[in-house]
């Protein structure tokens, strides 16, 4: 039997080695420190974002056109992130988008796929929309997933990216599934949606964003093993 002092000495020992050795999956990156923007970029609006508690906080500004947060350069990839959204703002997640450059009409404008973050009652949580270019909802959603979004807590996104194929998930339910060829790959952004005029400020929050870049022909499951359809609380 072991003596108090081993316990409490072996204990220690896993106290000390539990955040490095558990903070991360292998083959995931996370995107978002929990303390700093370091590494991303705001694109296309003046809305202001921030880090509070762990969280990406952004806020919108009256008289701003959307704003995007971006990161990075991805093709294929398995993206996860927790939001909130105030019910009164809609937002989303922007994959494989880009920025039209100086010189042209739209120049600094952001386009691309974008995976929806809005109230329940709109049926349209994690359908894809091609934000800033052909204004087109590019898939139908499943009927299981317009029920599944939490207007007052935290939602679960998962989405994969491989090829032309884009698929999403909301709290474990399975939402989109379709083809797309137009963009092979650019950034991912969180969306802070322009408001009319005299309403606001509004606010949506982001947590546990990480990622893993897949290999060609690599598969992804549609969710962690073990894992099952579930709402997460606030």
């Amino acid at each position: 039997m072991l003596s108090r002092s081993r316990i409490g000495l072996t204990l220690a020992m896993l106290a000390c080695l539990a955040p490095s050795a558990f903070a991360e999956e292998p083959g995931w990156t996370t995107l978002f420190d929990g303390k700093t923007l370091d590494g991303w970029k705001v694109n296309g609006g003046t809305a202001k974002y921030a880090v509070e508690d762990g969280t990406i906080v952004g806020r919108t500004v009256e008289g701003s056109p959307n704003t995007f947060l971006c990161k990075g350069d991805y093709k294929d990839f398995v993206l996860e992130l927790e939001v909130k959204c105030d019910p009164r703002l809609n937002s989303g997640v922007q994959v494989r988008s880009h920025v039209y450059p100086q010189g042209e009409p739209r120049a600094g404008v952001v386009y691309g796929p974008q995976c929806e973050i809005a109230r329940k009652e709109t049926g349209t949580a994690a359908r894809f929309y091609d934000e800033g270019r052909r204004g087109v909802w590019l898939a139908e959603i499943a009927d299981g997933a317009k029920a599944a979004f939490d207007d007052d807590g935290w939602n679960r996104y998962r989405i994969v990216v491989q090829g032309n194929r884009y698929r999403s998930w909301l709290n474990g339910q399975p939402a989109s599934d379709f083809t797309d060829g137009e963009d092979e790959r650019g950034f991912i952004g969180l969306q802070v949606h322009g408001i009319p005029k005299g309403e606001g400020p509004y606010q949506v929050r982001w947590r546990n964003v990480r990622v893993r870049e897949l290999k060609p022909g690599e598969q992804a499951a549609a969710r962690p093993a073990g894992e099952r359809p579930t709402r997460i609380g606030s």
